[in-house]
């Protein structure tokens, strides 16, 4: 039986011969040797930049990331001691791998809400379409406009949304029925952002805000009364040709409903009451019945106390409103992955799809380099060639991404 100590001098003498094995010098040429006992050949930093180079992006390079490239190397046998490190920073700086870099889906910023004060203060327009087959009227858009407040919403079905159109529905639909709004908020179509639609708002000032391009959460309400909307549209129509007749049955369906965010109904948060539905007058209701008996007096003073409970009404949905805000935006903050940018930082942005050219499917996704000129804090930037020449609208953060060089 061998002492503790004797097993201690062993063990120690075995490590310190193992260390000084990992090493063979062969002639002039130095090996590493693997723990596998493979050699390694130890190259000097001109040779180690031009296997990088060659391994990444030669010959037979794939432009892999560091970790790949690294065990590749090892495989064709060559090593030097920061072999790891400097493939990373050579595949995270390769212009040809960010370019053609995957989206990046994940959120980067967190969720910011926005709140009108009053009903009707904040409306959101959009166009669905175009709708194809057209409709037998020739009708191929619809132009959808929302109350942020209320969830209101007006529609109207046309051959083509121009701006006169725009123009005309803003007077007609909105301005004459409901008042004047503080703003209107819609993205950057050319039909809704013009000299027309401009001499509108300054008339009636109106202040006229702009979403980041090919970011619909920033017009969120109007997204998703797009959605809902052509849903209820698409299950009304008996052909396709017919949908323009059945849109004002969808906006009564929309309006009459419940929606999450205020937990009301549209109808009910304008006009104080619920609205009496076909099915109400086939088979009367409670409340039909009972209005049936009421004189005029007893019937005028229901109305009145109907229209004595809106403000209750309203300040209930705002507290429902603000709950639902706080619930969406804890769960989608969960999924953030921030990232900051500041003035002098080098972005790529990503290629939107109206960019697509011919060569479609060896496009890159991403498109630059370019500077950060401004960075705000609710997460827009404004970016800038590298001329200095200014991009004409600002972009989201989840639109660009940082550049290495």
């Amino acid at each position: 039986m061998t002492s503790r100590k004797e097993r201690r001098r062993r063990y120690t003498t075995s490590a310190r011969n193992s260390q000084t094995c990992d090493y063979v010098l062969d002639g002039d040429i130095l090996y590493k040797r693997r723990k596998d006992q493979v050699l390694l050949r130890c190259v000097d930093t001109v040779e180690a930049k031009l296997i990088l180079e060659e391994v990444h992006e030669g010959v037979c390079g794939m432009h892999a990331n560091g970790f790949t490239i690294a065990r590749q190397i090892m495989r064709f046998g060559y090593y030097w001691s920061t072999l790891e490190g400097d493939c990373i920073n050579y595949a995270k700086k390769c212009h040809k791998c960010q370019i053609y870099g995957d989206k990046i889906h994940v959120p980067l910023s967190p969720l910011h809400v926005m709140t009108s004060p009053w009903p009707f203060s904040m409306w959101g327009m959009d166009v669905i379409g175009p709708i194809s087959p057209k409709a037998s009227n020739g009708h191929r858009f619809i132009f959808v406009v929302i109350d942020y407040f209320t969830k209101w919403v007006e529609a109207a079905s046309y051959a083509n949304v121009t701006k006169s159109a725009v123009s005309r529905f803003l007077k007609k639909e909105i301005i004459c029925r409901y008042g004047m709004p503080e703003r209107i908020i819609s993205d950057n179509a050319l039909n809704l952002n013009n000299k027309t639609i401009a001499e509108v708002c300054n008339q009636f000032r109106i202040k006229h805000h702009n979403s980041s391009p090919y970011r619909p959460k920033m017009n969120g309400a109007v997204e998703a009364a797009n959605k809902n909307i052509k849903k209820l549209v698409g299950k009304m129509i008996e052909t396709y040709r017919d949908w323009y007749e059945k849109l004002p049955f969808a906006l009564l369906a929309y309006r009459t409903s419940v929606r999450t965010s205020t937990g009301a109904t549209p109808f009910s948060l304008v006009y104080g009451m619920e609205a009496v539905l076909p099915i109400e007058v086939e088979i009367p209701s409670l409340r039909v019945l009972l209005e049936i008996k009421l004189n005029e007096s007893e019937w005028i003073q229901s109305r009145y106390d109907q229209l004595n409970l809106i403000e209750e009404k309203r300040l209930k949905a705002i507290r429902h409103g603000q709950m639902y805000q706080k619930r969406m935006m804890r769960a989608y903050d969960k999924k953030v992955r921030p990232r900051e940018f500041h003035e002098g930082d080098l972005v790529l942005k990503k290629i939107s799809p109206i960019q697509k050219d011919f060569r479609e499917k060896w496009m890159p996704n991403w498109e630059g380099p370019y500077v950060v000129k401004k960075a705000f804090s609710g997460g827009a930037l404004i970016l800038t060639k590298m001329d200095g020449k200014s991009l004409p609208n600002p972009v989201n953060l989840d639109s660009v991404k940082k550049y290495f060089v």
